[in-house]
């Protein structure tokens, strides 16, 4: 035990807002490449469809385990 949590707290907790605030600083990262490299409109989109596509599955876990109540 560290300050009272258990290590499978501590994993949950980095597991979820751990690699979420992880995948945020990713997106501000794609963003920050859009903008310097004058992308444009479609290129922007582009950049976030294929770099920020892997983040969908990420977040379709959690979904799919909150609807069907699997811990």
């Amino acid at each position: 035990m560290m300050w009272g949590f258990t290590e499978e707290q501590i994993s949950n907790f980095g597991m979820t807002f751990g690699i979420g605030a992880f995948i945020l600083y990713m997106l501000f990262i794609i963003g920050q490449l859009a903008w310097e490299s004058k992308a444009g409109k479609f290129g922007t989109f582009v950049m976030f469809l294929g770099l920020a596509f892997g983040f969908v599955g990420f977040a379709a876990k959690y979904l799919i385990q909150y609807f069907m109540d699997i811990k």
